[in-house]
């Protein structure tokens, strides 16, 4: 017994609604025919920018399934002027294996040098399991379709960067700006005192 009391009111319920789908206009997409309508900033692949790794590991380490591997090796950088050459991590392998991956984005959220970014590419099936591990030339091919940053707000806040920078010209425009000179006494050599 239906809620409404009346025998077959159900049915009669669901055919409506079967008729009323009927009457509308498929909305099927033809996927390989008709590339799909994507929003922006969509998650599909994560491409890498190599020039702006530092080799630091934070995307290895905090990585949920373990799925980058990276190596490197030091070099001695010449820093003119500095009494020895520096040393400067250089970057040898860099893979992601994404049939380990889960997409979380938390590697492109650590990362602190912007090596790391979210491509919306998501046609890279494989028919061989192994074939899913990328390595650093391949994750680079994918950083051309890296979508632009969305535009600042300009109702938003602005940008700790541009506030600092206003706070700074604010503070050097006024009339409290003076250079700070230094108050400390001069003190006595050791062994000599003081005339008063």
């Amino acid at each position: 017994m239906s809620d409404s009391g009346v025998p077959g009111s159900g049915l009669a319920k669901g055919l409506a609604v079967t008729l009323k789908t009927m009457t509308r206009r498929s909305t099927t997409q033809q996927y390989p025919d008709v590339a799909p309508e994507l929003p922006p900033r969509s998650r599909g692949v994560i491409a890498l920018l190599a020039e702006n790794c530092t080799v630091c590991m934070l995307c290895a380490r905090e990585c949920p399934d373990w799925c980058i591997y990276i190596d490197s090796h030091k070099e001695e950088v010449a820093v003119p002027g500095a009494a020895r050459p520096r040393q400067r991590n250089m970057l040898d392998r860099f893979d992601i294996d994404f049939s380990l991956c889960m997409y979380c984005g938390i590697c492109v959220e650590v990362c602190p040098f912007d090596a790391l970014y979210w491509s919306p590419e998501f046609e890279y099936a494989e028919y061989d399991i192994r074939d899913l591990l990328h390595d650093k030339d391949h994750l680079g091919q994918w950083m051309a379709t890296v979508p632009p940053p969305p535009a600042h707000d300009p109702n938003g806040e602005p940008s700790k960067e541009e506030s600092t920078a206003a706070r700074k010209a604010a503070a050097g425009s006024g009339p409290a700006a003076r250079p700070v000179t230094s108050r400390v006494r001069p003190t006595a050599a050791p062994g000599e005192g003081t005339a008063e």
